[in-house]
């Protein structure tokens, strides 16, 4: 039996999800710089060097690649926060956290600032998703931190208020980078100092819920 045509739509499907990759990169960082509304596909093309017309193949409008990255970034932040579900050691969960969120701002600081951007001129393509998707996360994190407090593991602190320090912190390392960056003799930070930077958040945090 021939396996020609199982190869053909393998190789179909790779070429397929590499140039959807380099679109969605390509428009991460043409959204973060320009916004919704400065953003163009002709753009978002040149830069991922590829047709305009692939764009518009691969995503029917601007607005449904705006969306689909704006998802992206925030699922994976999402993400970030697996260790809630794989211990019940608070200063362990809330270490990986944070450092899990400080790497996301490392690699790929231009969907921070595209978030950012996003919710400053008001969440306009992105409410419903934090309504429903982020707020049903969130809350049940807060339920956590609030068994934490219960329990008399961690200081009584607001886990709303905990967990938006987090955010803003974490994120602050994408968001304000080219502060950071003159801030520090208008030199990104190096690994050791990114990771100096890193402990330094954990440490500061941690300490601050009688966790350290």
């Amino acid at each position: 039996m021939s396996t020609k045509p199982a190869v053909n739509g393998a190789h179909k499907a790779a070429i397929r999800q590499e140039n959807e990759e380099q679109i969605l990169a390509a428009a991460e960082r043409v959204f973060a710089d320009f916004g919704f509304k400065g953003a163009t596909t002709a753009r978002i093309a040149e830069i991922a060097n590829v047709p305009k017309a692939n764009v518009h193949y691969y995503f029917s409008t601007k607005e449904a690649l705006y969306r689909r990255i704006m998802e992206d970034v925030c699922d994976h932040w999402l993400e970030a926060a697996m260790t809630f579900d794989n211990s019940a050691d608070p200063a362990f969960i809330l270490r990986g956290y944070i450092e899990a969120k400080m790497d996301l701002s490392r690699v790929r600081p231009y969907g921070s600032r595209l978030w950012a951007h996003e919710i400053i001129r008001g969440a306009k393509f992105s409410s419903e998703y934090i309504s429903t998707t982020v707020k049903s996360w969130l809350d049940s994190r807060v339920e956590v931190i609030r068994g934490w407090i219960d329990e008399g593991k961690m200081d009584d602190v607001e886990p709303h208020t905990l967990m938006y320090m987090i955010f803003a912190t974490t994120q602050h390392y994408a968001d304000f980078g080219r502060q950071i960056e003159i801030f520090n003799n208008d030199k990104p930070l190096t690994d050791a100092q990114f990771a100096e930077a890193k402990e330094n958040v954990v440490r500061i945090i941690l300490k601050g819920v009688g966790l350290d």
